[in-house]
């Protein structure tokens, strides 16, 4: 019997892309499992929904995260990206904001 999976293909390379934003799409197939065809269009997905953004430098790619852009799912309530990818130990980057005194 096969061993059930928890995460989506798109989950796994939005975790990836969190963890290493200049990461290709050749590394992320190899990592994920599958075509980088299939990886590509992932990318596409979720560049389309606007959970991440493309930035280029140079030769290659840069991805951000839209932490804040809601996944819904059917029978569960919208949640922040920012909060599954803190599940998988992601940590929100950037200089803290200064405040007016």
């Amino acid at each position: 019997m096969p061993e059930p999976v928890f995460l989506t293909n798109q989950a796994l390379v939005l975790r990836h892309i969190a963890r290493q934003p200049r990461i290709t799409g050749r590394e992320l197939s190899i990592i994920v499992g599958v075509t980088e065809r299939t990886t590509l269009r992932i990318i596409n997905d979720l560049l389309a929904a606007g959970y991440i953004t493309k930035m280029r430098e140079g030769r290659r790619n840069r991805y951000i995260v839209n932490p804040d852009k809601s996944i819904s799912a059917p029978g569960l309530d919208d949640v922040p990206t920012e909060e599954l990818l803190k599940t998988f130990g992601w940590k929100k980057r950037g200089r803290p904001r200064k405040t007016a005194d």
